[in-house]
């Protein structure tokens, strides 16, 4: 849950924006590596500190089309009456963005093609002005302590491979000084 709810991406949204929408192609091919990376490791994280905003996902077949990350703004008068529903949020394969939600005072497109995930997702917080979420004290604790257990772990391994490779190694000493004894 914490590579959820902390790290790159996660970020509160203002109210000022209503909806995000990805289109990119299925296959990493021709630039669509970064517009794929911000989808599978940004996302999650911005969909779960901003629930009420709309998130959608286009993934065509078209290897040569754009990809694009699109960022609707609400108008003044919809943050003031706070009336306008979101977008329903989908994933889909078709060639259009979801439709049935309020109309927008203006859409930003970033062009995501042959762009590396970080330069996307810096230029995404830049241009929404989204505040980055900071781990609290308790959560940075048991950061700390699963990053020791990591390394603890990794130590372990290392120690029962070292183990395992030199009774290997007996089992084929004693293997070859037995075949040297049959065959005398």
């Amino acid at each position: 849950l914490y590579s959820v709810r902390l790290g790159r991406g996660a970020a509160i949204l203002p109210r000022d924006v209503k909806r995000i929408h990805l289109d990119f192609a299925f296959k990493l091919n021709d630039g669509h590596f970064g517009a794929r990376k911000v989808w599978r490791n940004y996302l999650p994280r911005l969909k779960y500190h901003n629930p009420a905003i709309s998130m959608s996902v286009n993934r065509t077949q078209n290897q040569t089309g754009p990809a694009t990350l699109t960022v609707f703004f609400a108008s003044p008068s919809d943050l003031a009456s706070n009336t306008s529903s979101p977008a329903p949020s989908s994933s889909t394969t078709q060639d259009t963005p979801t439709s049935g939600h309020a109309p927008f005072e203006r859409t930003v497109t970033i062009e995501m093609k042959h762009r590396h995930e970080s330069e996307i997702l810096s230029e995404l917080l830049n241009l929404t002005k989204a505040s980055p979420v900071e781990p609290s004290r308790e959560e940075e604790a048991e950061l700390e302590k699963l990053a020791e257990e990591e390394r603890q772990g990794g130590l372990d391994r290392a120690r029962n491979a070292a183990y395992t490779e030199q009774k290997r190694q007996e089992k084929a000493l004693l293997d070859q000084a037995r075949g040297a004894v049959g065959a005398s």
